[in-house]
């Protein structure tokens, strides 16, 4: 993994996710092994908040939320990641009423654990998704599909064993 600004190497499968601790939208402090404790978790980057791209993959999510299911019918959690403020991934999540949990990960600390690339010169999280199943990460997407971005990860689930 390189420092943030450049190109990073993300996390392959089978390797261990990432326990990072970070605060959410709300300012409330969230572990995200204790997301990957309670079952299968989606943890996905997108550069900025209420940007078409980034609105359109968080609503795919949102309107696919109770029926993401793992081949159990049990439901996903879902961390959304930016380098957004609290205060604007706040504002996303209340206008667009996204049901899961958003992380403003303004220095980059979460990207970094995962091995998410930053965007050069911008400084923005690059789209990548990751599902973690018994704590490692099972399936990844470097290049997350907007408002196609449940029907991938719902594909992913099906496969998984």
């Amino acid at each position: 993994m390189t420092t943030l600004g450049l190109s990073s190497e993300a996390l392959s499968v089978g390797t261990p996710a990432p326990q990072v601790k970070a605060l959410d939208q709300n300012g409330k402090s969230v572990s995200f092994a204790d997301f990957y404790a309670k079952g299968i978790t989606l943890v996905y980057f997108y550069p900025k908040a209420d940007t078409p791209g980034c609105t359109a993959e968080a609503c795919s999510l949102r309107d696919a939320y109770t029926t993401l299911r793992d081949r159990d019918g049990k439901a996903i959690q879902i961390l959304g990641v930016s380098r957004d403020k609290p205060e604007a991934q706040k504002k996303f999540q209340e206008k667009y009423q996204l049901p899961f949990t958003l992380i403003p990960d303004q220095d980059g600390t979460v990207a970094k654990a995962f091995g998410v690339t930053l965007i050069p010169l911008i400084g923005l999280t690059s789209r990548q998704s990751f599902l973690i199943k018994d704590g490692k990460i099972a399936w990844s997407s470097l290049k997350a599909e907007t408002s196609g971005a449940a029907q991938e990860v719902q594909k992913a689930l099906n496969a998984l064993q």
